[in-house]
């Protein structure tokens, strides 16, 4: 019996089968060096964009303050915040995009990983112990690979995340992009405020809606799920 034979969708080949052709684990290794080098790289390319994005934050900060010490709070400090905010903004909006596009990259390769320890563990059941992370590719086998084992939540781990970080300092930026905009048109301090948190709102609604849209939803071709939880002894 051959584990090419099956095709995509189907259940992976058995334990017996892998059995079959040891020199299957060194065909997995390398898969799994494959896997974990893309991912490195991913991350680094995204460690990059929001390092540029944050450096150009505060290159406009910078610029800010040195108009303001020149030229006071007048007409051109204004329309100069107010370009700096929105070009901060579309960048930001354009990194925070990325970063989730590699978070869900993140989620795959992770499932795929573990796929590839739940063959080492047909190979050889023994190791079963000494692996930390999971051989189940469904969200709890996800989450329990990104905790290490350990007993953590979700919305703790969605806070910590690079995503949820890029996310607050865009709502920041909409917030006073906002105020920015309504202090220029002339609307009084209680206004500014007003439409200041207003616009950070709309930021978070947008985001979150156009996220869940793209990203939302169960995990989708899950060969080895993990095991229903005990209910009582038995």
């Amino acid at each position: 019996m051959s584990i090419d034979s099956q095709p995509e969708t189907s259940v992976p080949a058995s334990t017996e089968a892998v059995r079959l052709r040891p020199e299957v684990a060194t065909i997995l290794a390398t898969e799994h060096w494959s896997l974990l080098g893309t991912r490195s790289m991913t991350w680094g390319e995204v460690m990059s964009r929001i390092t540029i994005h944050l450096t150009v934050l505060s290159a406009f900060l910078v610029v800010l303050a040195l108009v303001a010490q020149a030229t006071g709070f007048g007409p051109a400090f204004k329309v100069l915040s107010i370009g700096f905010a929105a070009t901060t903004l579309i960048l930001g909006s354009l990194t925070s995009l990325r970063v989730n596009s590699a978070t869900q990259e993140d989620v795959q390769l992770v499932r795929a990983m573990n796929r590839l320890r739940n063959a080492y563990v047909q190979l050889a059941p023994e190791i079963t112990p000494f692996l930390t992370t999971s051989t189940h590719d469904d969200d709890a086998g996800h989450l329990h690979t990104l905790a290490l084992g350990r007993q953590r939540h979700l919305p703790a781990i969605i806070i910590g995340s690079t995503s949820f970080f890029l996310f607050v300092v865009n709502t920041l930026v909409a917030g006073t992009l906002g105020a920015l905009i309504a202090d220029a048109a002339g609307a009084s301090t209680a206004w500014t405020v007003v439409v200041g948190v207003a616009a950070a709102i709309v930021h978070v609604c947008v985001v979150v809606g156009l996220t869940w849209w793209f990203y939302g939803g169960p995990l989708e071709d899950v060969r080895f799920p993990s095991p229903a939880p005990r209910t009582g002894k038995g």
